[in-house]
């Protein structure tokens, strides 16, 4: 466990590519603000030697016109979104509690590398199609494309965004008091917001449902 760097920071250095994990789906964006591009695609984690998240790995049509733009220049943000939910003063015993919302997210700045050879892709595809596929009863693989595989690959190309800065928040019911915390424990478990309540219980270790 580290100390985070803000109320809402990281706590380890699994945080941020666990929350990629679970939530692959993230948006690419480049560019200025009056020509901005945006990208929502699924990325894969590039972690250090220490686990810690270093980059990402992805992929883009190569007539998406943000491809031509990052190769002029790579500078570009990821925005990550994991579990998130509404959260009703309804669910307070104390009913001049305000509503608010908790959620895990991160900013990440990048500067993004295509990779131009066919086995970089083939490699990329090969991981993203084997962690999206995993756990399911019948797993899809690569192969069963056939001849299809050679003609649509070409058209994508894949990259790599080294991480250059992290701007993450996990607000998940750490400036809550233990009643309030209890509270919104026990309506998200009723409602079915069991991801959020996992990452809840991630970051409040100790804390929970009052018995």
């Amino acid at each position: 466990m580290t100390e985070p760097s803000h109320p809402f920071g990281a706590r380890s250095p699994d945080d941020l590519p666990d929350l990629l994990r679970q939530s692959p789906l993230a948006w690419l964006v480049s560019g200025a603000a009056e020509t901005f591009c945006a990208s929502l695609l699924p990325l894969l984690p590039l972690v250090d030697g220490e686990g810690r998240l270093a980059g990402f790995s992805g992929h883009l049509p190569r007539a998406n016109p943000q491809v031509a733009r990052l190769r002029a220049d790579p500078r570009a943000a990821v925005l990550l979104l994991g579990p998130n939910a509404y959260v009703s003063p309804s669910w307070m015993r104390n009913r001049r509690w305000a509503p608010t919302w908790n959620f895990a997210s991160a900013q990440c700045l990048v500067e993004v590398r295509f990779l131009e050879e066919d086995e970089a892709l083939a490699a990329h595809l090969h991981e993203l199609v084997t962690t999206m596929e995993d756990g399911r009863p019948q797993p899809w693989v690569i192969a069963e494309m056939g001849d299809r595989y050679g003609q649509l690959a070409p058209r994508i190309v894949a990259f790599e965004a080294s991480l250059s800065e992290v701007r993450e928040r996990f607000k998940l019911g750490q400036d809550e008091g233990d009643p309030a915390f209890s509270d919104m424990s026990t309506a998200l478990e009723r409602d079915g917001e069991h991801e959020l309540l996992e990452w809840m219980t991630r970051f409040n270790p100790g804390r929970g449902r009052e018995s």
